[in-house]
């Protein structure tokens, strides 16, 4: 559980109705998969001991006395195991049947937790059988123990306070509101559902939906367990749809008809984080029941995907959502922005590099969604000492492939003039060298949007920002920074799914240029090719990113975030280059931070910005100790 990961699994065994010997067999076989895999928390589906599709059987005295004694030999065949169980089970309180789940571990049943809302339409009946939750957390005895036995109860591990967890039972997720959410606002960070949802055409889709909802609105784990093989099929199928989502992300699923067994972990640091972001108070209330237990703290072997590139959803569909939507978001941001100024152009400097490219795509669709001309954009290609002949040549093939004009000023006479003003040598290559070509370029774009009415249209991304990887007033200003909450990695991924739509020439140069090495271009080439490669300087930027994201979405702090690092590039970079890079990052990180308090407006993109005006806010001399 290191690091704030609890492994947990959903499984649904195949089942006999009513033959609560052989379920038995079936789950303690399911607990011993588990215990092999690791797992800290392992639910199973509603009424598993005796299936819930027993009907009226489940009235008999004979049939609740046996899975009394099944439940009795299950929990004996945990002796031994720290792992939490959630078991479904009719249960004989007072004189009432009651739908529940058992909580156990180590030989010993925890507590009770009957169903609150019961399904009483359709296909459902169970108002017939069985009694809703009582009002009030009551005692009872069972297995030799006594018991808490109510819908209020919450298991709180003693050695790790974050690990809480919280049970309902298939319908209470359908109410309108779940008992979960009570349980959440009172500490619970782990959500169980014991279910026996039927299969029907869409259901799938809705259960889905419920599960990631209420996980998102609780900021919680939420482990979805439902009946599958073995139940009847008299009148309904079960699927043994299970599913475990985590902040209203799903990061395992056995699919429908498919497996009945999936396990992840669950980051409960990350969940702490959220709650805290989102200030989601703690409600003391006096009816939840705080049912302690203990587990041996270890560290938790990862086995769900943590993606190298976050910024990037994980299949194609959703890829192409999330580019239309960025772009969406970047171009009607600046038209706005135009209409607000009255702006008459647009001025842009193009490079031929990858952040300037979709600046100019997305300041083309802000005027198109105003009815205007491409040809209000100017563009300007400013070569000087480092301009290489690759990127100069792309530059006007990308301006040619969109219909727009290109003006190129050189401003290598200009630098040189300034550069002896200062008594600076040609031949000494360092900051003032650079910065000076950088501030020039600023300088000829600022004039020429005077001279036209117009705005400077930002071109630096959010991977930029976070190093710190820009010349102060020089390319760090502009009157509107489309890209700033773009990161690199997601601008490279975008221009190749433009490219996909393009016509021949512009999918020919989209592709040319994102394969073109990340440069300032502020250093000589040598023999027309590039010498200053950016990420030979500063690192990869889908390290950095990586490190963005886990930094500022998920909290990491340095031991986690090296560990993910890790684990995601394993075969990519070695540990001393991810360690390296992650150093070097944290220290620019902090060192630049007074770059960013004094950025240009631009439009939020998503969860990772760094705008001081918005979503990051922090002191230009905090100190990185903490995260180093």
């Amino acid at each position: 559980m290191k690091d704030g990961f609890v492994k947990v699994a959903s499984g649904t065994p195949e089942i006999q109705v009513a033959n609560c010997e052989y379920n038995a067999d079936a789950i303690i076989a399911l607990i011993h998969r588990a215990e092999a895999d690791g797992v800290k928390v392992l639910v199973l589906p509603e009424l598993t001991i005796v299936g819930y599709t027993c009907g009226d059987l489940v009235l008999s005295t004979a049939l609740t006395d046996a899975a009394m004694r099944a439940l009795e030999r299950i929990t004996r065949a945990t002796v031994g195991s720290d792992m939490l169980i959630a078991i479904g089970v009719p249960i004989v309180f007072g004189h009432l049947l009651y739908n529940c789940a058992a909580i156990v571990q180590n030989g010993h049943v925890l507590g009770v937790i009957p169903k609150t809302h019961l399904g009483n339409y359709g296909e459902f009946y169970e108002k017939r059988t069985y009694a809703a939750a009582l009002e009030t957390t009551e005692t009872m005895h069972i297995c030799g123990e006594s018991v808490p036995f109510g819908n209020r109860l919450v298991f709180c591990c003693r050695e790790m306070p974050l690990f809480n967890v919280g049970v309902e039972i298939c319908e209470d997720l359908w109410a309108a509101v779940p008992p979960s959410t009570l349980l959440a606002d009172c500490g619970a960070t782990i959500l169980l559902n014991l279910s026996a949802s039927d299969e029907a055409v869409t259901k799938v889709d809705y259960r889905r939906m419920l599960v990631k909802s209420q996980s998102s609105r609780t900021n919680s784990a939420y482990v979805f367990c439902s009946a599958g093989t073995g139940e009847s099929t008299t009148d309904v199928v079960f699927s043994g749809h299970d599913m475990i989502c985590e902040n209203g992300t799903m990061i395992a699923e056995a699919i429908p008809f498919g497996p009945g067994y999936c396990v992840s972990e669950i980051d409960l640091e990350f969940l702490s984080r959220e709650r805290r972001r989102f200030a989601r108070k703690l409600f003391d209330n006096t009816d939840i029941v705080r049912v302690p237990f203990s587990m041996d703290v270890c560290e938790t072997k990862l086995t769900r995907t943590f993606w190298k590139t976050p910024f990037i959803p994980d299949t194609s569909a959703s890829a192409a959502t999330r580019f239309d939507q960025v772009l969406a978001i970047q171009s009607h941001g600046l038209a706005q922005r135009i209409k607000h100024t009255n702006a008459k152009k647009l001025l842009i400097g193009i490079s031929g590099g990858v952040d300037s490219t979709l600046a100019l795509i997305v300041s083309r669709e802000a005027l198109a969604l105003l009815k205007r001309p491409a040809e209000d954009v100017v563009a300007v290609t400013m070569p000087c000492f480092g301009t290489s002949t690759r990127t100069r040549a792309n530059a006007e093939k990308l301006c040619n492939a969109l219909g727009i004009s290109m003006r190129e000023i050189n401003i290598g006479e200009s630098v040189k003039k300034h550069l002896d003003d200062i008594g600076h040598s040609m031949d000494v290559h360092d900051a003032a060298f650079e910065n000076a070509q950088a501030r020039e370029r600023t300088q000829v774009l600022m004039d020429l949007a005077n001279m036209h009415g117009g705005l400077v249209i930002g071109t630096g991304d959010l991977s930029e920002l976070a190093l710190g990887f820009a010349t102060y007033n020089g390319d760090h200003m502009s009157n509107y920074g489309v890209n700033a909450d773009v990161p690199k990695t997601l601008i490279r991924a975008m221009l190749r799914y433009i490219a996909g739509k393009s016509d021949d020439a512009l999918k020919e140069v989209l592709i040319d240029i994102v394969d073109t090495p990340v440069s300032p271009e502020l250093l000589p080439p040598k023999d027309g090719e590039i010498s200053q490669v950016t990420e030979d300087i500063v690192g990869p930027y889908e390290l950095h990113d990586f490190f963005l994201y886990h930094m500022l979405r998920r909290g990491g702090g340095k031991e986690k975030i090296v560990r993910l690092a890790k684990y995601a590039f394993d075969g990519d970079y070695d540990d001393a280059t991810i360690e390296k890079w992650y150093a070097l990052f944290i220290r620019r990180f902090f060192s630049q931070q007074f770059k960013r308090n004094c950025i240009p407006d631009g439009p939020r993109i998503g969860n990772v910005a760094l705008s001081p005006r918005g979503d990051w806010r922090m002191p230009s001399d905090a100190q990185p100790h903490a995260f180093q």
